[in-house]
């Protein structure tokens, strides 16, 4: 009887084990054996690109955050559109706005000759936001590995699940809500707000109509950013230091020279919680710091691909 019990306790063992073994879980030692030099490999790139364009840092930081919010991290947004789907590229929030496919590219080609087929692409994005993040100043973390690539991209879905430059408040923790994130992971990741460049046609409205707004602030936005046209024209979302990593983006929010709407959103006068973050944040960067780490860990955790789901894309842009 003992030894049947022991033989029914093994079975359980071993079908939960296989079980953990199908769903998977992500690991930062994931390519470790597999692929030992992955991340230095990716590391590299990311360097490279940052060289010879330091707003590379802020395009690739983004990359993951809207692959991320559109049905999790899978790589969906590097996928161009084929016969069966409108992918990513195309949505309104991505449209003449997203960057940096050729970075990618360029990595996965040198981890495709050092490890043919054994790092995923959306890996390649959570690795290069993290080096990003670090190589312009900002905190590192320990990313998590081990997602798979998705076979599919939806226009609509992008559409729908990624934050707007005009949303409100409300919208905003709504949005976040969605991907199982919280006010405080809302406040640190708008901090990733510090480095990069908005398009005219993302702030006009903000420097137009809004009222809590530093009036020289907007005047000097008005210079360049018309009431039509010039659409292009690109300002830094941090105008003090939009190439650092810093908690510059929270000292500007409290003086009202947020550039987009959904950034003054987080200091408007109708959220004291989100306030009292704004506050800390300006005042103390270490704070931001690990706050920003531990919401990218949480964000990169939404739904990833893992086990036999999903693949790994040898290019990118297409499913194998």
């Amino acid at each position: 009887m003992a030894t049947r019990t022991h033989f029914i306790l093994l079975l359980i063992v071993v079908v939960i084990a296989s079980s953990v073994q199908v769903h998977g879980t992500l690991s930062p030692t994931y390519y470790s054996s597999t692929c030992p030099k992955a991340l230095s490999i990716v590391r590299a790139g990311v360097e490279a690109a940052i060289k010879k364009e330091a707003r590379m840092g802020a395009s690739l930081l983004r990359l993951h955050f809207h692959d991320c919010f559109v049905n999790g991290c899978d790589g969906s947004i590097l996928l161009d559109d084929n016969a069966t789907f409108i992918g990513e590229k195309t949505a309104a929030p991505n449209n003449n706005s997203v960057r940096g496919f050729n970075v990618v590219d360029d990595i996965k080609a040198q981890l495709e000759k050092a490890c043919p087929g054994v790092v995923s692409c959306a890996d390649i994005l959570a690795i290069a936001a993290r080096d990003s993040v670090v190589i312009l100043g900002g905190p590192c973390w320990k990313v998590k590995l081990g997602r798979r690539d998705s076979l599919t991209a939806s226009r609509a879905a992008a559409n729908t699940s990624l934050p707007g430059p005009n949303f409100n408040l409300s919208a905003l923790i709504s949005s976040f809500s969605a991907q199982g994130l919280s006010l405080k992971d809302l406040v640190a990741l708008s901090g990733s707000h510090t480095i990069g460049l908005a398009r005219c046609t993302v702030f006009r409205a903000r420097i137009y109509n809004d009222a809590n707004i530093d009036a020289s602030f907007a005047k000097s936005l008005q210079k360049k950013c018309h009431k039509s046209g010039n659409d292009d024209v690109t300002k830094p979302l941090d105008f003090q230091t939009p190439t650092c990593f810093d908690k510059l983006y929270y000292d500007n929010l409290l003086k009202k020279k947020g550039l987009l709407h959904s950034d003054q959103e987080l200091f408007n006068g109708t959220n004291p919680s989100a306030e009292s973050l704004v506050k800390k944040y300006a005042q103390d960067a270490s704070s931001f710091f690990k706050d920003f780490a531990k919401g990218m860990v949480k964000m990169g955790n939404i739904k990833p691909l893992t086990g036999t789901a999903g693949e790994i894309r040898i290019n990118c842009r297409k499913a194998n």
